[in-house]
């Protein structure tokens, strides 16, 4: 049996377990066996619990702190690779620290290339991730690495909700662009909130460029932490005459009393993926499933065919 003939095997790190058990059920392969042991301290040691020898091995799990997520897949690529594992598949739904992708002031850490590095030392021969928070983060890899889009499954959604004079927004300057592409494809119009941050998480000062008046809004942005910016934005067009306001974020962190922030605001609903598993369940969030989209990836580079079907923007 030739290399790409072999069955790939998809192991799981224990936050994503959900995810990666609908991906292989989308692939058409059961979930690989692994095991996790845990000490008193909280260290801990997963191990395969079959065979990789020579085998293309993803693992899947997300980076989102806290840092065992991150301290998972690393152990998890290590035992792949001194198990003889040919190909190592990092997927990571989520690729998390990737907001320190540069140095916004001295004496700081460039931390989403020095994770990049890690994961490259730990055995990872190709990365496989979906709407990193810049771009330009996947040249901090020497490996190949595929960057999806979750428009390929937002779109198809939104398009259903047969909004008419649909605006898309977008909550700050840096994800115009990601904006604008949306609106490529559902032809409508884009507006761009412009905010000013007394620190990380704060908003101080925010302005809507563009007019929303009479307008159903969608806005658009790679993640939604503490929900701060999305709720402002959607009160401000709101007041701005707004119809109607709904968010699409791919990933939900959610942290902080970003639930309870979404519940009180004037957002119809919020789209997010399950890139990361919710912590609770809100009415106002709807969650639609990555596993399709990923499972038809890793079967395309299993067989080293064309994934550029995939990419829409």
């Amino acid at each position: 049996m030739s290399e790409i003939e072999k069955v790939a095997k998809i192991f799981p790190c224990s936050q994503s377990e959900t995810l990666a058990q609908a991906i292989a059920d989308s692939y058409g392969i059961p979930l690989g066996k692994i095991n996790r042991l845990n000490f008193s301290d909280g260290e801990f040691q997963p191990s395969f619990e079959e065979s990789v020898r020579g085998t293309r091995v993803f693992i899947i799990g997300s980076t989102n702190p806290n840092s065992d997520n991150l301290m998972e897949m690393l152990l998890m690529l290590d035992a792949a690779k001194r198990s003889s594992a040919r190909h190592i598949t990092a997927v990571m739904p989520y690729f998390g620290w990737a907001r320190q992708d540069r140095k916004d002031k001295p004496r700081v850490p460039i931390a989403a290339k020095m994770i990049a590095k890690m994961l490259e030392t730990a055995g990872a021969t190709r990365i496989i991730t979906m709407d990193l928070h810049a771009d330009q983060i996947q040249g901090f890899f020497e490996k190949p690495v595929d960057h999806l889009y979750a428009s390929t499954i937002f779109l198809p959604y939104l398009k259903s909700l047969n909004l008419d004079n649909l605006t898309v927004a977008s909550p700050d300057m840096g994800g115009s662009k990601r904006a604008y592409a949306y609106s490529k494809f559902l032809e409508s119009d884009v507006v761009i909130c412009y905010k000013q941050r007394a620190k990380a998480n704060v908003i101080s000062h925010m302005e809507l460029i563009g007019d929303v008046t009479g307008k159903n809004v969608v806005l658009v942005d790679d993640l939604v932490d503490t929900a701060g910016t999305l709720t402002h934005a959607a009160g401000l067009m709101m007041q701005r005459g707004a119809k109607s306001v709904r968010a699409v974020c791919t990933h939900p962190v959610l942290s902080g009393k970003a639930y309870e922030k979404i519940e009180n605001s004037e957002l119809e609903e919020l789209i997010v993926t399950d890139s990361i598993p919710l912590k609770q369940k809100s009415k106002k969030i709807k969650v639609v499933s990555s596993a399709a989209l990923f499972a038809d990836v890793m079967k395309a580079v299993h067989h080293n065919k064309s994934i550029s079907s995939k990419f829409l923007m």
